[in-house]
């Protein structure tokens, strides 16, 4: 039967030990100090959570990548029953550590994290004394679409010491892992982020005591980064993208809509409603159209009929730097449109400006086929060769909100929460 670990990657201390004892409720064997908790924490973390938990079997996270001998030994007086060491440390590194996880009775885990070769280390390793070797596939991997279960599959049956497999697992590719033969499955976001700790814990438990085949759904890339848009706020990306992407000064016409997709860019001059509307005919399924106005407020270039001939070429959502007219009739269309302001004038069709050129709409530049996403808080522009790794971070962003959302629940204030005077700046 598989191990379950859950890893704790919080950066502060009683966040992390509640979490601890709920996952250990639930069902987990084994509880890891992340790396970030011991770089914030220090080995205190270890220590508290021996202390709360002292049946459980505690995991260092130290990645150790130099004084190997030390740092084990400190690891394992504190109260530490596995350590984790970088399996792409030097040869002389991983023998101290083996030498030292002897002498202080715990075991030795080797974290292939970025290491090139992953089946010839993973032997090397084994050759050196390492007791478990962990097939790891990092967040800011996992972000750009690499995922564990692969790496997982070409270690196993390479060694005969225990594989553990990491790497942003749920509930479906823990048991994918499990089926492949993996002996221990190392959990992080998909329990400590969640709402209910106790019974994400317990759900992963029970697939993977008795994993079953899951039927894999085969997205195209765009779709992917879509469905993952469609998931999150506009306020999760721009979290997610460091506070950039955000357009500024415009409103949704009809309140309770969303949309994302790839932009169809058009610039125009005053009003002039030709190239906004020819854009519809350059326009594929899923495409949002962004229109440069000039910022004119006082001539609209958009209007129902426009918004009417979208909606029937499946365009899914417009974004206009200007004014917008027929407010009732678009309304009634709940259709996703964004713009600076409203006004019965409409323009002439002159045919001044271009489609799909690099333009600047609310204060942000747009490309064709940058990615584009709206809501009731706004819209935000996203740099269409980073946007499957940031639709991922802001499903991670919504995770950590969602956790913090249930502990404001139980009583805690946000500033609690945050620890804010512990963080701010002196």
């Amino acid at each position: 039967m598989a191990i379950l670990q859950v890893a704790l990657d919080l950066i502060d201390l009683p966040r992390a030990l509640t979490i601890a004892k709920e996952a250990v409720e639930g069902g987990a064997d084994w509880i890891e100090a992340g790396t970030p908790l011991i770089k914030s924490e220090g080995l205190e973390a270890v220590r508290a959570l021996r202390k709360l938990i002292p049946g459980a079997t505690i995991v260092a996270d130290m990645k150790i990548a130099d004084t190997g001998g030390l740092e084990v030994e400190i690891a394992a007086k504190s109260g530490a029953d596995i350590i984790c060491i970088l399996a792409g440390a030097g040869d002389e590194v991983i023998r101290e550590a083996v030498q030292a996880a002897k002498v202080f009775g715990v075991r030795l885990m080797a974290d292939l994290l970025y290491v090139q070769d992953p089946v010839g280390r993973a032997r090397r390793l084994e050759e050196l004394g390492v007791d478990i070797i962990i097939a790891h596939v990092g967040i800011d991997q996992q972000m750009v679409g690499v995922n564990s279960p692969n790496l997982a599959e070409s270690i196993i049956g390479t060694v005969s010491i225990p594989i553990a497999v990491a790497g942003g697992l749920d509930l479906f590719s823990a048991q994918k892992v499990v089926l492949m033969g993996a002996d221990i499955v190392i959990i992080g976001g998909a329990i400590t982020r969640v709402p209910d700790v106790v019974q994400a814990t317990r759900e992963i438990r029970d697939a993977i005591d008795k994993p079953q085949p899951v039927n894999e759904d085969i997205k195209s890339h765009d779709e992917s980064i879509r469905e993952l848009l469609l998931s999150v706020s506009t306020p999760n990306v721009s979290d997610a993208m460091h506070r950039k992407g955000a357009m500024e000064g415009i409103f949704p016409i009809y309140r309770g809509v969303k949309a994302a997709g790839k932009a169809i860019t058009v610039h125009t001059i005053g009003g002039d409603w030709a190239k906004p509307v020819e854009a519809i005919d350059h326009a594929r399924n899923g495409d949002f159209i962004v229109i440069n106005n000039d910022g004119c407020t006082n001539i609209a270039p958009w209007g129902e009929l426009a918004t009417l001939s979208c909606m029937r070429k499946g365009v899914v959502g417009v974004v206009i730097d200007g004014a917008v007219r027929d407010v009732d009739d678009i309304r009634s269309l709940k259709f996703p449109l964004f713009a600076k302001a409203t006004v019965p004038n409409a323009g002439e069709p002159k045919g001044y400006g271009e489609i799909n050129a690099e333009i600047t709409c609310c204060g942000q530049t747009v490309r064709p086929g940058d990615w584009i996403l709206g809501d009731e808080s706004g819209v935000v522009v996203i740099p269409k060769e980073y946007a499957y790794e940031i639709a991922r971070r802001s499903v991670e962003v919504k995770k950590t909100e969602s956790r913090i959302r249930e502990e404001i629940k139980r009583g805690k204030t946000l500033g609690e929460i945050a620890d804010l005077l512990r963080w701010e700046k002196h």
